[in-house]
């Protein structure tokens, strides 16, 4: 099948800066891909040349098989949701969402038909006749994404449209915008650098970092088996925890660390693995505390320094030696400052990366 949007070699440059550096992205039909990373790493700026805010430098993009590099915005068949609202606050709901179909003098029936059609899947329709200064902050984000809907369009591009509401609202919100997806099928790009967005709403993330695309993949490939160290450290909270030594592979596989030396049965190596300098990462809910500890391959005695009570969750700050841990327990667990906690971790469950390249190894 066809993507429904194909990045080729595409550069960005403001004078002497490159923004976007040879990017390459396909994106299926009907796919929900979000691009996600720390701020200035081209994600917005990406999503831009897709919308055609941008001009290129160099590369292509098509849309549905047509190249619309440097086509005009408004041609490209796309609906944009933006951070900020931009509502016209003397216009009703019902004005703001048929504004565009007018000037693009679609017959008055039709345009009807598609505000009413985009208010009932928001279930904005008792808003119809309100003005945004009479809206929450959610109900005017309804009105925002209900705009691009009635363009009717395939594809989709959002711009960190939750940023600006409270952390309730924005849990909302993404349930709507999941459930809008699911009910349209339309290709939708998101941009965030909420990685919990991200992990629930995306078929696939693209991991972005100065101007490229670390990792293109779906949330369970990218949290179990990260492409590299940053992916590792981005995705998760806690981040992963890491243990610096060396892998050997002249016979066993082995890891030898400053606090252990263990076997690595078990691991899943990439296709080439090398052996040298390296961090085993493992990430905290991957370790067991106490008992369970004393089964597994590889184990610590340490001391918890730090208690985060989270509700559904415990987090511990432990360390043994000059090595320290993120452990995730359960919510009720009676674990405090100053206690010894035997820990243990499997390494099937770990990543491995190259000290020099940061690539998984």
């Amino acid at each position: 099948m066809e993507p429904s949007i194909s990045i080729r070699d595409l550069v960005l440059r403001f004078g002497a800066i490159t923004v976007l550096n040879g990017l390459n992205l396909d994106v299926k039909q009907g796919e929900f891909v979000v691009l996600l990373g720390s701020s200035g790493c081209g994600k917005s700026t990406l999503l831009n040349c897709i919308a055609g805010l941008l001009d290129v430098s160099e590369g292509q993009i098509f849309i549905n098989g047509r190249n619309v590099t440097w086509e005009e915005p408004s041609d490209r068949g796309i609906g944009m949701v933006f951070q900020s609202y931009a509502l016209y606050p003397q216009m009703t709901v019902e004005g703001n969402l048929s504004f565009g179909l007018k000037n693009a003098r679609v017959p008055k029936a039709e345009v009807q038909e598609r505000v009413a059609r985009a208010a009932k899947t928001l279930q904005i329709e008792p808003l119809l006749k309100r003005k945004p200064a009479a809206l929450s902050g959610g109900q005017r984000q309804r009105v925002a994404i209900g705009r691009a809907l009635v363009r009717d369009v395939d594809v989709f591009l959002f711009d960190e449209p939750l940023s600006n509401l409270d952390a309730k609202l924005r849990a909302d919100l993404r349930v709507e915008i999941k459930q809008l997806h699911q009910r349209l099928r339309n290709t939708m790009i998101y941009v965030t650098h909420d990685q919990i967005e991200a992990m629930t709403l995306a078929d696939r993330i693209a991991i972005m970092k100065g101007g490229e695309v670390l990792q293109f993949d779906t949330p369970n490939e990218i949290y179990n088996r990260p492409a590299s160290r940053y992916v590792a450290e981005f995705i998760g909270s806690p981040t992963m925890n890491f243990l610096e030594g060396t892998v050997d592979l002249s016979e066993a596989p082995r890891f030898a660390g400053s606090q252990a030396t263990f076997d690595l049965d078990g691991y899943s190596f990439a296709d080439r693995p090398a052996g040298g300098p390296a961090a085993f990462g493992i990430r905290p809910e991957h370790i067991v505390t106490g008992p369970e500890a004393a089964a597994k391959p590889i184990r610590f005695d340490t001391r918890v320094d730090l208690v985060e009570p989270l509700g559904s969750d415990t987090l511990a700050w432990v360390h043994a030696g000059d090595q320290s841990f993120w452990v995730r327990m359960d919510g009720q667990s009676a674990v405090r400052s100053g206690d010894s906690l035997p820990i243990g971790f499997d390494p099937q469950r770990a990543n491995i990366f190259d000290m020099q390249t940061e690539a998984r190894l």
